[in-house]
């Protein structure tokens, strides 16, 4: 068995290095890794795991946005962040609750698509 000691990171594919920057660094307010590589792999810090936001035709393969599911960013309160990234111009889409937790959905600037998710409900016994 290996020693996996956490996930570093989570590369994030991108078509404009400008607008994900705005759209990660100053609409959704994640700090930038003072330390990231380059310009066309810049690192954003969420607490618990980094987004490697990244131009993959520098990196040698074609773009495709994530798959549904990939990035599920956990806000204390969804409706609050709906508003707020609507009030920045950010199309999201409409909540949803599944007696457990709430969530909405949304894309960055190329696509990727982003899930705000709460979970209200406390975890079962194991």
């Amino acid at each position: 068995m290996i020693d996996v000691q956490r996930v570093d990171y989570i590369r994030v594919p991108v078509t404009d290095m400008a607008e994900a920057n705005h759209f990660y660094g100053e609409v959704l307010g994640l700090e930038r890794n003072p330390n990231s590589p380059s310009e066309d792999w810049v690192e954003y810090e969420t607490g618990n795991v980094t987004l490697a936001v990244m131009t993959p035709h520098t990196h040698d393969y074609e773009f495709t946005p994530l798959p549904h599911g990939t990035l599920a960013f956990r806000v204390p309160d969804v409706a609050e962040a709906k508003a707020q990234l609507e009030a920045a111009g950010v199309q999201v889409g409409d909540m949803w609750d599944s007696g457990v937790c709430q969530g909405a959905g949304l894309r960055d600037p190329a696509g990727n698509p982003i899930l705000l998710h709460h979970r209200y409900a406390p975890y079962g016994p194991r």
